[in-house]
């Protein structure tokens, strides 16, 4: 086995605080994450259109507030409804929504605030 073998990656999963864990558990499964295992208190490995996360029983307002994630999609305004009816139809707390706009970089984006204040960017990069 050489070097190449020994050294690729298979995966990289954020840790993603939660300040009220069954809460953030509930709102990410809305917005379609698959819980992959969970210990039901603390940790629960999620994935989404075959990226994980690590939602962790955690919370520092700070770092909550400062950590983001990008999750690119293939239509950003068919995120934004399907974003928008859940937040319609489940009480996430603070989780909130803003409408598609374009960066100056090319990107259609739409940001979803989770109950924390942790930042999803659904972003079509192709839009």
């Amino acid at each position: 086995m050489g070097d190449s073998d020994r050294l690729a990656v298979r995966d990289v999963r954020p840790f993603v605080p939660a300040q009220d864990f069954p809460l953030s558990l509930s709102f990410y499964t809305a917005l379609g994450w698959n819980t992959l295992w969970t210990d039901d208190d603390a940790l629960a490995l999620m994935s989404l259109g075959g990226s994980q996360i690590m939602l962790q029983n955690f919370y520092v307002k700070e770092w909550a507030e400062n950590s983001m994630l990008v999750v690119e999609v293939s239509d950003t305004t068919a995120w934004h409804a399907h974003a928008k009816r859940v937040l319609t139809d489940g009480n996430f707390g603070t989780a909130r929504l803003s409408d598609p706009q374009r960066e100056d970089w090319g990107a259609l984006v739409t940001y979803m605030w989770d109950p924390c204040g942790v930042l999803l960017h659904f972003t079509q990069l192709d839009a």
